[in-house]
C-alpha cells in the first residue's frame, strides 16, 4: 500500500502544477498537520483516495472549519486494508494562541486514552503525529522539541512506523528518515512516499469509535 504523507508546507508539484499522474498509485494521504485546509479538500477531491490527517499547532481553525472529505484521526484509531493508524496530533506547549499544544504530561494522558482501543484491534502499526518524539529529528527550543512519552509508547506496541512533521526540513541538518529499536520514524515534510505493507488482520475499516472531543472533531 502506496501512502503519500504531507505535512507544513504546501507542495506545489501537487498543487499549483498538480496533474493527475502526481497522485498515480497512491492508496492514502496522511497529512501530519499544519497545512491549510483547502489544500486537504483539493488532495481528496482530485485524488479520490481516504486522505487522514491529525492537527497541527497551527491548525485551530479546524475546529470550525475542519476540511470536509478529510478523516480527523485526531486521539482515535483508525484502520484502512488492516493497517492500524494511531493519531495525536499538536505540539508541545509554548504560548496560549492554538488549542493544539500540550505539556508532557498532556500527550501521556492522550495516549492513556486510547489504550482501550489500541487493545482491541491488537497493537498498532503506524502512529501519526504533527511533533517529534524527544531527540528523533526535534529541536532545542521548546517550540519544536519532541515528546519523551512519543518514544514509550514505540517502546512499547513497536509500530512499523512513526510519521511526523513539525520539524522543517529547511530548518538545517534535519533527517528524513530514523530508526528507533524496530519502528522507522519518518518526518513528513512537504510530501514524501512510503510504501505500507498491507495489515494481516481482517478487521472492520474506519474508526474503532466515534466521539466528540473538546479540541477536535472527527468528520465522516
Amino acid at each position: 500500500m502506496k501512502a503519500l504523507l504531507i505535512a507544513d508546507v504546501e507542495c506545489k508539484a501537487l498543487w499549483d502544477y498538480y496533474t493527475p499522474e502526481r497522485l498515480e498509485g497512491v492508496d492514502v494521504i496522511i497529512a501530519c498537520g499544519d497545512l491549510k485546509r483547502h489544500y486537504l479538500e483539493f488532495l481528496v477531491t482530485m485524488g479520490s483516495r481516504p486522505l487522514l490527517y491529525v492537527p497541527g499547532n497551527h491548525d485551530g481553525r479546524y475546529q470550525t472549519q475542519p476540511p470536509e472529505g478529510c478523516e480527523n484521526i485526531d486521539d482515535a484509531v483508525y484502520v484502512f486494508r488492516g493497517v492500524r493508524f494511531l493519531g495525536l496530533g499538536g505540539s508541545r506547549r509554548y504560548n496560549t494562541e492554538s488549542p493544539y499544544q500540550y505539556t508532557e504530561a498532556e500527550m501521556l494522558s492522550r495516549i492513556q486514552r486510547l489504550r482501550r482501543q489500541i487493545k482491541k484491534v491488537g497493537g498498532i502499526d503506524v502512529v501519526v503525529t504533527h511533533a517529534a518524539p524527544a531527540g528523533l529529528g526535534d529541536q532545542e527550543d521548546l517550540a519544536h522539541r519532541g515528546f519523551d512519552c512519543f518514544k514509550k509508547l514505540m517502546e512499547e506496541y513497536k509500530p512499523l512506523y512513526f510519521v511526523h512533521g513539525h520539524v522543517h526540513m529547511n530548518y538545517g541538518n534535519i533527517p528524513r528518515l530514523m530508526n528507533y529499536g524496530n519502528t522507522q520514524v519518518v518526518n513528513a515534510y512537504e510530501r514524501y512516499i512510503l510504501e505500507l505493507p498491507d495489515g494481516q488482520k481482517p478487521l472492520r475499516e474506519g474508526f474503532l469509535t466515534y466521539r466528540r472531543r473538546k479540541n477536535a472533531v472527527i468528520t465522516r
